[in-house]
């Protein structure tokens, strides 16, 4: 096999003449600002290795990738009782989707849809005023990625804010459930700055290794999770990190992985490497379409696939 830094490099020169294929994520304003024409790709092995290629070093709102993040920290703090309160099945509908919210009581089919990931934000708000939960979402997440210079971007959230009525919608649908226990207000304002985290690839592969290392950070030696939470986080990833393209993207690539409307996947080959990348057009989904051809792309040379190689 060729090595990763030559990988990297060859898909990021077969895909050039592609750039700025999709279509941005319009409905945020401060994202339809972002350049379609933008691609980096980073890959983070478990051995400590880094391979970069294009904008690797530009961040970038990394929107739902965050729920990875928070559901890890929900996990830590209750354990498997958030299974309460959503569930862990693929959702086959779009990510802000409120028809399936409706038939089945106001409890949102996994973590990964908006809904889930509301609910999910409320269980972090337990004890804690909003300023406080977010801070604690942006310690971890710097943590993960052994970087204090990771933000959030203000005017991203604010942008989510003034236009996030379809979230304001399914969230205050779940409150008429008695789904969440805090504001509605309050759920929205930290969901939208946990959507607002700026990361660059090479930030967010970092941040991804403890699932590809069996829930320890192999570079600092630090347990981020047990080795079967990290193993069951990957599963839900493969199963529900793409709304309703998981299936398809499961087909073509073989990894666990979760996508943001900001046009990132961070995606994972356990025991091998997190892998990142950002091309900020996205498909009819709502997933990033180069990104996730160069994910195919990545996977197809490197033999790297859950289901063998």
């Amino acid at each position: 096999m060729p090595d990763l830094q030559t990988i990297v490099g060859e898909i990021h020169r077969e895909l050039s003449p592609r750039f700025g294929e999709g279509r941005v994520a319009d409905y945020i304003p401060q994202l339809a600002r972002v350049r379609s024409d933008r691609f980096g790709i980073a890959v983070q092995t478990v051995d400590g290795d880094v391979h970069l290629a294009g904008d690797a070093d530009v961040s970038f709102s990394i929107q739902s990738i965050s729920k990875v993040f928070t559901l890890t920290i929900a996990l830590g703090k209750l354990g498997d009782a958030i299974w309460k309160r959503v569930g862990r099945e693929p959702s086959g509908t779009a990510f802000n989707s409120i028809v399936q919210l409706e038939r089945e009581a106001g409890i949102p089919r996994n973590p990964f849809i908006n809904a889930g990931a509301l609910a999910i934000t409320d269980l972090l708000l337990a004890g804690h005023p909003p300023k406080e939960a977010i801070g604690e979402i942006l310690r971890f997440v710097r943590y993960l990625a052994d970087d204090e210079d990771i933000v959030i971007d203000h005017e991203v959230a604010r942008s989510e804010a003034a236009t996030g009525y379809r979230n304001a919608a399914l969230a205050n649908f779940m409150r008429s459930f008695d789904r969440l226990n805090h504001p509605v207000e309050h759920v929205l304002g930290v969901y939208f700055h946990q959507c607002a985290i700026a990361m660059s690839c090479r930030q967010l592969a970092r941040a991804g290794l403890y699932l590809a290392a069996g829930g320890s950070n192999p570079l600092t030696g630090y347990r981020v999770v047990s080795r079967l939470r990290a193993r069951r986080i990957n599963a839900l990833m493969l199963t529900c990190g793409h709304y309703d393209g998981s299936g398809d993207f499961a087909y073509h690539v073989g990894l666990p992985g979760k996508s943001g409307v900001g046009g990132g996947i961070l995606a994972i080959a356990p025991g091998k490497a997190s892998i990142a990348v950002w091309s900020p057009g996205l498909n009819e989904v709502g997933n990033s379409a180069l990104g996730t051809v160069a994910l195919e792309m990545l996977a197809a040379r490197t033999g790297w696939s859950v289901f063998g190689a």
